[in-house]
């Protein structure tokens, strides 16, 4: 079984190594109007650009071998290549687009590089200069992340409540990109809305640990509050990083980690945390099914699922949840990818009920790769649960 884990990790790896490295040749030539400029000015171009393209992948060997200051640029810079690459290959294969149709309508203006290589370059500068903008508007843009406040009607009991006031936010990702600055800015907005109940649907962590435990951040999670407690459960980046110390590191900071199970909240109402559906992959851990999960709980409280990845919504109506809480999509996290995560998922963000069930999928409160968001926003969800006779 571990054998077969490290082989679909080693697979999964070697896909996107040759993924990454077919998008960065495809962006080299069309960028070469820019390099051939003689003397050291072209040359310093060329190394500067082979180093953004090898700057993530070598950044994230480092954090785990050597970390340090260094280590921390280097990831950082190339967390900006990534989402760089995503607008320069799009505008490229736009600008190759339009040279292959632009004979079609009879113009006689030469739209060929070789023949009119001052043309391209000049594209290729307004192109560089447009993705620059784009970065810089969604990095601001991920700084600032809203709070959605959502109200459900419900005719199960919740104890004692009026109504129920739920603080969630999924995929946080704090290491060296989510570091502790913008995690004191989340819990402290978090604690402000005042939550009876805290939940946090994995992806708390990026990647590897060592960031977190370097830079204390445990110190802040320490710090939410809510009179009924804080709860998550793993994402498929908590196994990307070792998913046992990241729970230990959690629990350790007063969050309660459900791992396939169920529990009631003061008997007040019932909460239900599922394994990432990747723990098979990814730590050969295979979950349990969730009517296995749920079949000793009381159904008439009103039971709330944490799912990461919001697969097989189906599953929730046929158990009788109430609320599913997921995240995992970042809505696309960079315009156009919502429309692939809207083609995958039932639901990539907000709110929709099926029958009985209300499903909630977040945007997420940080993001993966790039700290960039362009077409979405990062959020806190807040959902009141009213009480309905």
């Amino acid at each position: 079984m571990i054998m077969k884990n490290r082989m679909a990790m080693v697979l999964f790896f070697t896909i996107v190594t040759v993924v990454l490295t077919l998008v960065n040749v495809y962006i080299y030539k069309h960028t070469k109007p820019v390099f051939d400029i003689e003397g050291w000015i072209g040359n310093f171009n060329k190394i500067l650009f082979i180093f953004f393209a090898i700057s993530y992948p070598l950044g994230r060997f480092l954090e785990r071998v050597l970390p340090s200051t260094g280590s921390d640029l280097i990831v950082k810079v190339g967390s900006f290549w990534l989402g760089a690459m995503v607008y320069l290959i799009l505008m490229f294969i736009f600008t190759d687009i339009i040279r292959l149709i632009y004979p079609l309508f009879g113009f006689n203006y030469s739209f060929d590089p070789k023949v009119n290589p001052e043309l391209f370059k000049k594209i290729t500068i307004g192109i560089y200069t447009a993705t620059a903008f784009i970065l810089l508007g969604g990095y601001i843009n991920a700084l600032y992340p809203r709070v959605n406040q959502i109200s459900i009607a419900t005719k199960k009991s919740i104890e004692g409540y009026s109504k129920l006031r739920i603080g969630a936010a999924s995929d946080i990702h704090l290491g060296t990109l989510i570091s502790n600055g913008r995690l004191k800015r989340f819990v402290n907005l978090m604690n402000a809305q005042n939550p009876d109940i805290i939940l946090l649907p994995g992806d708390i962590f990026d990647e590897d640990l060592g960031p977190v435990i370097k830079n204390d951040m445990g110190k802040f999670l320490s710090q939410l509050s809510a009179p009924l407690g804080v709860y998550a459960v793993t994402g498929n980046h908590e196994y990307i990083g070792g998913v046992d110390p990241a729970v230990t590191y959690l629990e350790n900071h007063g969050v309660q980690v459900l791992r396939d199970t169920s529990i009631s909240v003061n008997g007040i109402m019932n909460i239900v945390g599922r394994e990432d559906r990747q723990a098979k992959i990814m730590g050969g851990i295979i979950r349990k099914p969730l009517k296995k999960i749920t079949e000793n709980i009381d159904n008439n409280h009103y039971t709330i699922l944490l799912d990461h990845q919001p697969y097989d919504l189906n599953e929730a109506v046929e158990n009788g949840i109430d609320l599913q809480i997921s995240g995992h999509t970042h809505h696309g996290q960079l315009f156009p990818f919502n429309y692939i995560t809207r083609a995958i998922f039932e639901v990539s963000r907000g709110l929709k009920q099926i029958e009985n069930t209300f499903i909630y999928v977040s945007n997420g409160f940080g993001t993966w790769g790039p700290p960039v968001r362009v077409g979405n926003r990062p959020e806190i969800v807040v959902i009141e649960v009213v009480r309905e006779d």
